[in-house]
This record gives C-alpha cells, structure tokens and sequence, in this order.
C-alpha cells in the first residue's frame, strides 16, 4: 500500500512539473520528449492552402524506368533484399518517390502515412526558406544579398553591434560567427529552445559572436530563422503566407500544408525546421529547381537564383544558399535531421524524395546509377 501511495505521490509531483512549464521550451520538450515529424499537431501554425488547380506529374509506372526500380536489390546483413522491402522494414521510411523525365516511376508509402498525410522536412524548411528569399529579392523588397540583417531587424543592432556586420548572405552560407552549437541532446541547447521556445528573436539577442561574421562557415538553425523574420518583415506577411501565395498556388500544389510559428502573439514562424507538407508536393519545389525557376513557362524564383543556390561551394563543405551539392557536383539535394531528402539530378533528370523518421541510409546512389539511361 506504501508503495503505490509513493507512486502515486511521484507520478503527481511530475505531472505537476510539467504542467508548470506548459508555456515553456522546457515544458513542451519534457512533454514531448524529442522532435517529432508530426510534431504540427503541438504546434501553432500558419495554413498554407492550395489554390484551385492542381498540377501532376506524368504516370510512369509501367515505363522501363519502374521496371529496373521494382528489381532493384541492396545488401543488408550479407543478404540481396529487394529496396522496396528495406523502406519497408529497415528505415522507418514513410514516402519514396522517385521522378524521372517528370514521370512518377516509383511511389511508396509507409508506416501508416499517405499520399497526402503532411509531416514536418525539418531542415528541409531552410531550403524552402532560401527560394522564398530570392523571389524576396527579385520583387525588391530586399535590395540584396549583402544588406546587414539589422536592415530588416534593428533590435539586433541595439542588442550587440556585431549583428550590424552581419549579412544575408552570410546567414545563407551559415558563416554567422555566432555562439550557436547545433546540437540535440538537452533542452538547454540552443537549438532546442528554438525549436521548443515561443520567442525566437528574444533568444537570438541574447546570443554572443565567437568569430567576426563571414569568416566560419558552421551549420547554425539560428541563421535561417533570422532569414524567415526578415522575410516576415518587408512582406508584412507570414512565411506560410508568402509560401502559400508564391509557390504553394502558382505551383499547383496537391495538398495543403501547414508552417510551424513559435507562439501566437509574436507568430513568428520557425523557418529553419517547420513545414509541414508530403512528399509529391515537395517533388513540385525540386521539378521548380530543375527547370531553373520556371513552371509552365513563369519564373517563379530567378534562374540566377537557382544557378547559385545548387552550385556546390567548398569553402562551406558544399553548401550554398541553404542547399547541399553532392560531392560539389551538379547533384543538389536539400536534407532533414531524420533523412527528409529532395535530391535532384539535372543531367539524369532524375527527382528522388524521401520522408521519414529516422536518418537512415536512403540508397540515393544504387537509384540514381539504376535509372542512368
């Protein structure tokens, strides 16, 4: 009988506590344990709709292309296992889609989720967060690159005069130079409270620099979260908002979607992690990149943009304007904390995306080398 009143007294004492931190980073992430790809069901968020036409890719499903892709095996535990099945079983996959010469060839879904389920691309939202600054760029509302972030945001001005030496381009190339390690272990790490907090940029002005900005390339979600706030600011509008009116409508997206914000009274959304979307739409921001800014004809994001988003720069372990080249090559993809992947080949014009909630190996390179003409 003790034993259980002394259950029954901790299990209270700890509800209790995390109740207490309920409008905290520390509250969300006790109660939540660990990022989540359906973690827009916590959050608030912005709606991203679709407008009335709907655009599709081509059926491919019975060309040459689909027939190599259902063969397809991998080595797993000394043994040949068709890919299909690893997806499956192996890598808690829960979309792969691949598109070649804009023809769906292979279409898979898993672990409970659909065609048009929405999840969380993580950091796949910081590529997204790129295109939407270039068209910021090409409609002038930012004048360009180069502009220091307190052009947009004055109070990092007032909160340490170093962020005036900071740039946009800076922050596209995450050479911040800011104290910011991106690590995921404790709820006091920096990008936890990001992730987890309900004031973004009352964080980030408490932030020191540890090198003059431009000087270090260091992967850093804090610099694509200044980049969505400036966005926010000369557009007067929400990131999701702006998404929805130039990308998620003039593309044709099939499902509506949703971006994560960090509180309802500042709503500021967290750019560098919380889009919620599937993966057929995401396939529609590759095609976009494939086609070098252009949908039937209109372009949508300058193909100067592109052309210097996907060009791979060593300096930054190939990584430039928030998107990855592979290996520095024409290959570009953009990747997520638990394997969320838009990779494209534009010499192969192959479109392969990923959803999933775990980083595993995704056999990017065995799909590419089978669809190789």
């Amino acid at each position: 009988m003790l034993k259980k009143s002394v259950l029954f007294l901790f299990i209270i004492t700890i509800s209790l506590f995390v109740l207490s931190f309920q409008s905290c980073h520390i509250g969300r992430m006790i109660k939540y344990y660990k990022a989540d790809i359906d973690d827009h069901k916590i959050f608030p968020y912005t709606e991203v709709n679709t407008g009335e036409e709907t655009f599709y890719f081509k059926d491919g499903t019975n060309s040459k292309y689909a027939k190599r892709i259902d063969t397809l095996t991998v080595i797993k535990k000394d043994k040949r296992i068709r890919i299909k099945e690893v997806l499956d079983k192996q890598t808690e996959t829960t979309a792969y889609l691949i598109i070649k010469n804009d023809s769906i060839i292979s279409e898979n879904y898993f672990e409970g989720y659909k065609r048009d389920s929405i999840s969380n691309i993580f950091s796949v939202s910081k590529s997204v967060t790129s295109l939407l600054l270039g068209i910021a760029i090409d409609e002038g509302r930012i004048e360009n690159v180069n502009d220091p972030i307190t052009k947009y945001i004055p109070e990092l001005s007032e909160a340490n005069k170093m962020f005036n030496k900071l740039t946009l381009e800076h922050l596209l190339n995450m050479r911040s130079g800011l104290k910011f390690e991106e690590t995921y272990s404790s709820p006091f790490d920096e990008v936890s409270k990001l992730y987890y907090g309900t004031n973004q940029i009352q964080q980030i002005k408490k932030m020191k620099f540890e090198h003059n900005p431009g000087t270090v390339h260091n992967y850093q979600s804090v610099c694509t979260t200044l980049l969505g706030i400036a966005i926010e600011r000369v557009t007067k509008k929400e990131l999701g908002k702006y998404l929805e009116e130039k990308i998620w409508k003039p593309l044709q997206m099939e499902n509506p979607a949703t971006w994560s914000i960090d509180d309802e009274t500042r709503r500021n959304t967290k750019a560098f992690c919380c889009l919620n979307t599937t993966a057929i739409d995401l396939a529609k921001i590759a095609r976009l990149y494939l086609n070098k800014g252009k949908f039937n004809g209109k372009q949508i994001v300058s193909k100067n943009w592109v052309e210097k988003s996907v060009i791979g720069n060593k300096e930054n372990d190939c990584y430039q304007y928030q998107w990855y080249s592979n290996n520095c090559s024409e290959d570009f993809y953009a990747l997520g904390i638990l394997g969320q992947i838009i990779f494209v080949s534009p010499k192969e014009n192959i479109i392969i995306i990923r959803l999933g909630k775990s980083g595993s190996n995704m056999y990017l390179e065995p799909v590419v080398k089978m669809l190789i003409e």
